[in-house]
């Protein structure tokens, strides 16, 4: 072992490894387990613990796992291997009750360490030969008078009660990570604690110097469990503080107040309006015409179920900042959606869009749609639209963002589902808004749980839509279970086909698209996030794993229905990979009830509109996540007649894919298949880690689980900077707070 460092009292968490590990460790630390500071790795906390002498269950093993047991060598013997010259050494270790084979080749003087009754630990990854579970070349740690592959080290770290497991790599085990955590924390001091002392006493919490002993060394898992406490305490701690910094910012900021005018295109809109506003949608409004008309900007997340209305408010909301003299833009996820938009404004407002046009209201305004698939001509007209002003609305997609879109007086955002800025996007706007913030109106058609909210949204006030409008009809979802009975897909293209004989249109939703043999986009994490149009599954963790079955793709299930079971019928095609125009075209043909069986990827998950559309088949369903199938199946039951989705999967009963087939099928409150897909998904999907292709750094902090514990940091934190805004006092609370830049926790920070 290398030779220790000195720390100072006043410990700097983010001094390097290097003088505590060998070089080959350290490297392996580094490069694997991104470990390369004192405190990456004292925020590297065991996942279990074991009890000396305590066997690890083996029945629980499983293929590709990287893992480390406790367990007793039942056997020893060597043989000459069948073609080649040499031999195996193979080890049987068991727990009592199961069996697991160590393997290890040319290594038979390894025979004199590993004896029969020994026991110790034992990691590497399992792989399955002839049915048989193995390791092959473990390392392994023995208790008595070997210390394996380490035989020139004492196993001191293993004196205690209970012993560490942690996340490891075949080249930084779990002892060596354990020893060199061990070493840190004996020459360690006290360190700065994020937490102030009179919320940890408040709230009954360890201290950061007692907490990483506790965690790391523990002699109970009562020291475990208040360690875990404490950490999970402190996560929601910093981000709910940062997000109180944020609110307190944001009330700081001086925005331009619009309010709308008595008589005025919003009063000309509502008396126009072919149905009456709901309750809630009146209830919406107000908080929004109220925030709109204060002088700081409006930062307001809008959620609702599928259907709830949202897109009336938000226009209602832009129509405001209109009559107020300014403009607003909607931005969408995709160009599907931003055209969806763009239609559905425009018919609501009629003549109202149309000012300077024949027919076109003198009190009304201009529509402009700016997409990054426009032709020239149409994009240079709309530019010219949005910068002089004649265009009060603004619908679009990322396109808007670009340097050459010029607004003459931006006084709102509305941004639409999954879209998401960061620190660059909101300064861009904010330039465009002549320097001066617009407000924004954030929306979201997936319902999002208290905790969530408060936690990934924590920087916005939120409005909640929960009453569906008059004439929506309800959905039944059912599962088809190819698995268990594969000729129910001809049930389903009979059912489709009575559909459309009742005169009804029927979408089929695929994950991939499949032109040229090709995948497709279909695979890629995250919904619609980045691109103009990004064809992408919310693929569930545990679909991941399970590459055996091929996606159902776009191109080759039209031709196959188009030419087989729904001969005779229209059947078209949409997906990511067309020109726009081509996909605007579908859509308006779609909607003109021109086409009978749409054929699509997911771009048709969120905003498209189609009353006479009843029946939705989304194939492979399990290769969607939960709130993605409850996005789907709202493109359904818009109009008079009663909605049907069928998920067809062929997950065998039983499985977490069918788990959540079921879950679908079982309800439609969207906040209840909220916290189901959360419950599913991991909490870097929930916080954007994937996006950023980092582990999520919740480690400790479950975001359904610790509602009670993020309520509480939340408050604690908003009296902490409503004291002391700088956190000039609290310098460990404000190194903290800036570290959320450091890692995948600004990913989420700076969608909102």
């Amino acid at each position: 072992m290398a030779k220790l460092l000195r720390l100072p009292a006043e410990v700097d968490l983010g001094m390097p490894l290097s003088g505590f590990a060998k070089a080959e460790l350290l490297k392996a630390m580094r490069e694997r387990l991104e470990l390369a500071t004192l405190g990456d790795l004292l925020r590297h906390y065991p996942r279990r613990y074991v009890q000396r002498g305590e066997l690890t269950n083996l029945r629980g093993l499983r293929a590709g796992e990287e893992v480390t047991v406790q367990a007793e060598i039942k056997s020893v013997k060597t043989r000459p291997m069948r073609n080649r010259r040499g031999n195996i050494l193979e080890v049987v270790v068991t727990d009592g009750s199961g069996e697991l084979k160590l393997t290890f080749f040319n290594q038979q003087w390894r025979a004199n360490q590993l004896q029969q009754g020994m026991r110790g630990l034992f990691a590497g990854k399992i792989d399955s030969y002839r049915g048989t579970m193995q390791l092959s070349h473990p390392h392994f740690v023995l208790f008595g008078d070997y210390a394996g592959t380490d035989a020139d080290s004492i196993i001191e770290e293993f004196a205690g009660a209970l012993m560490p497991i942690y996340p490891s790599t075949a080249k930084a085990a779990t002892w060596s990570i354990a020893r060199v955590v061990r070493h840190v924390l004996d020459a360690l001091g006290e360190v700065p604690d994020p937490i102030p002392a009179p919320v940890r006493e408040r709230r009954g919490l360890l201290g950061l110097r007692e907490a990483f002993e506790a965690v790391h060394r523990p002699e109970s898992f009562a020291d475990v469990e208040a360690a875990r406490k404490r950490f999970r305490y402190e996560e929601a701690f910093v981000l709910q503080t940062e997000l109180a910094r944020r609110r307190s910012a944001a009330r700081e900021l001086a925005a331009r107040p619009r309010v709308a005018g008595e008589g005025g295109l919003l009063a000309a809109f509502e008396a126009r309006l072919p149905f009456a506003l709901t309750d809630g949608q009146r209830a919406v409004g107000e908080e929004i015409a109220a925030d709109l008309a204060r002088d700081h900007p409006m930062q307001r997340l809008l959620q609702g179920e599928v259907g709830s209305g949202k897109t009336v408010c938000a226009l209602r909301a832009m129509l405001t900042v209109v009559d107020a003299g300014g403009q607003a833009a909607l931005l969408a996820p995709t160009e599907v959606l931003a055209q969806q938009h763009f239609r559905s404004i425009t018919a609501l407002l009629g003549p109202l869009a149309e000012r300077g046009f024949i027919g076109g209201a003198e009190d009304g305004t201009r529509v402009a749609l700016l997409t990054g698939g426009q032709g020239t001509a149409a994009r240079r007209k709309a530019l010219l639209e949005v910068a002089s002003g004649e265009a009060g609305l603004v619908v679009g997609t990322h396109a808007l963002l670009e340097d050459k879109v010029q607004f003459a007086d931006l006084g709102l955002v509305v941004v639409d589902e999954q879209h998401r800025f960061g620190v660059e996007q909101r300064a861009a706007l904010t330039g465009k808004a002549g320097g001066v913030p617009p407000h924004v109106l954030v929306m979201t058609a997936t319902p999002i749980p208290r905790t969530v909210a408060m936690t990934v949204f924590g920087d916005l006030e939120v409005s909640t839509l929960s009453e569906l409008p008059s004439g929506r009809a309800p959905i039944q979802t059912n599962v088809v279970p190819l698995a268990e009975k594969p000729d129910w897909i001809d049930h389903v293209w009979r059912r489709v086909r009575q559909e459309v004989d009742a005169g009804r249109q029927v979408y089929v939703v695929c994950p991939r698209i499949g032109d040229d043999g090709e995948d497709g986009d279909g695979r890629a994490r995250g919904s619609g996030g980045a691109g103009e149009d990004t064809d992408t599954s919310d693929l569930p963790a545990d679909v991941e794993a399970d590459g055996s079955r091929e996606m159902t793709a776009v191109v080759a299930l039209a031709a196959e229905l188009a030419g087989g079971p729904l001969a005779g019928l229209r059947v078209d095609q949409l997906h990511g990979r067309q020109a726009s125009d081509a996909k605007d075209a579908v859509m308006r043909r779609f909607a003109a009830g021109e086409i009978d069986v749409l054929v699509a990827t997911t771009v048709i998950e969120v905003g498209v509109d189609v009353p006479n559309a009843s029946t939705m088949v989304v194939m492979d369903a399990d290769w969607f996540g939960v709130s993605q199938l409850h996005q789907l199946r709202g493109r359904v039951g818009r109009g008079g007649h009663p909605g049907l989705c069928l998920l067809v999967t062929g997950a065998a009963e039983g499985t977490p894919a069918r788990v959540r087939m079921d879950a679908v099928a079982s309800t439609t409150d969207g906040f209840e298949l909220s916290r189901i897909d959360l419950e599913h998904r991991r909490e870097g999907d929930v916080l954007g880690a994937d996006q950023s292709g980092r582990r999520s750094s919740l480690r400790m902090l479950a975001v359904i689980r610790d509602e009670k514990v993020i309520a509480q940091a939340r408050t604690d934190a908003a009296e902490v900077v409503a004291a002391d805004p700088g956190l000039r006092g609290e310098p460990a609370l404000a190194v903290a707070v800036a570290a959320l830049y450091d890692d995948d926790r600004a990913d989420y920070l700076e969608k909102t």
